[in-house]
């Protein structure tokens, strides 16, 4: 599928440029949510540091970036689990997060148009599975807090 860029009415312009600000949108709440969950982690227990989650962002470079994420959260989420003594599943959210890095790398790949859009609805899905469970590892993360905060009280 060829485009003719020359040929672009305003109309397919706005809607173009409106696509990308949404995506980009989408990053900055995606990186929002990973910056906040390793907020919770201890310092000594992080492998990545909060503002590296704003790296997400960037175009192309998300694209490596992803991969970064899904095994660094996961193993500064164990050290931390580790460390509290909750009882979480192993490596969290690794899987969910390598399964949304390798798709979105496929999604960039020049493959023919049934192929990509296969891949590109699998990579949306493993992306908003990925962004829950980081959420919800976020917020056991909180409540374990406020458990915590409550009985030296």
């Amino acid at each position: 599928m060829n485009i003719d860029y020359e040929n672009l009415t305003p109309e397919m312009m706005q809607l173009m440029v409106a696509a990308l600000l949404i995506r980009l949108a989408v990053w900055v709440f995606y990186a929002n949510t990973i910056r906040k969950t390793l907020l919770l982690v201890a310092p000594e227990n992080r492998l990545m540091t909060p503002g590296q989650a704003w790296l997400l962002v960037i175009p192309l470079f998300n694209v490596y970036w992803n991969f970064a994420v899904a095994s660094r959260l996961a193993d500064s989420l164990t050290n931390e689990f580790y460390d509290r003594k909750i009882a979480e599943e192993e490596n969290p959210g690794r899987a969910a997060g390598m399964w949304y890095a390798w798709l979105f790398l496929l999604s960039n790949i020049p493959f023919p148009p049934f192929i990509l859009i296969t891949v590109f609805l699998l990579s949306i899905t493993y992306f908003v599975i990925y962004w829950i469970k980081a959420s919800n590892f976020r917020n056991v993360l909180v409540e374990h807090e406020k458990f915590r905060k409550k009985q030296q009280e």
